[in-house]
């Protein structure tokens, strides 16, 4: 079976972020891509890789203290 390619605009809509976002993990080599002319394409196991590779533990996210006092 072959690895899908998704173009910048689908992986944005996937992450929920702007294209100019993806545009620029693929520059910073966060996220590899392949170049198609002018377009980037990216691998479905590359992106699945850099969400895996991004995932923290609970205890390492620091929590903004004003969310509590808002709930309350």
């Amino acid at each position: 079976m072959s690895d899908p390619l998704l173009t910048a605009a689908d992986v944005a809509d996937e992450l929920r972020v702007s294209t100019m976002t993806v545009y620029r993990l693929v520059r910073r080599g966060d996220l590899p891509a392949v170049r198609v002319g002018r377009n980037y394409r990216i691998r479905r196991r590359d992106l699945t890789a850099y969400l895996e590779g991004q995932t923290v533990e609970p205890i390492s996210v620091e929590l903004d203290d004003t969310a509590d006092t808002d709930a309350r």
